[in-house]
């Protein structure tokens, strides 16, 4: 496995790990439909949330969060409406971002961005 493709799923693995001890519990990890791909699908007080997961071992070239654009929120809004149809959800929802941040091997930076957007 690629080396940025080991960090992402290094990511997802805190990322969820993190929510967890939040009180969320987490429902899919990597669901896909079609093209589109949501990192992790998790409940929280009865809202169903929907994660992007950003990890990067620097921030030099901006933060992680500042790289979930346009396209990728579509996706997220595509398959998040199959998601919640298939589920049957009727509560609320929510889009986060979680963005992590490593400066070495063992210590990073967990920032959790919640209603980090709202898909048109």
């Amino acid at each position: 496995m690629a080396a940025h493709n080991e960090l992402g799923r290094k990511g997802e693995l805190l990322a969820a790990d993190y929510l967890l001890t939040l009180g969320y519990r987490i429902l899919e990890k990597n669901w896909v439909y079609g093209r589109a791909e949501i990192d992790l699908i998790a409940l929280h007080e009865g809202r169903l949330i929907f994660v992007e997961v950003k990890t990067r071992r620097s921030v030099l070239h901006g933060e992680p969060e500042d790289f979930v654009n346009w396209k990728k929120e579509k996706q997220m809004e595509f398959a998040s409406a199959v998601y919640i149809e298939r589920r049957n959800h009727q509560g609320e929802i929510r889009f986060d971002i979680v963005a992590i941040v490593f400066e070495n091997e063992q210590l990073y930076k967990i920032n959790h961005i919640e209603d980090a957007f709202w898909p048109n």
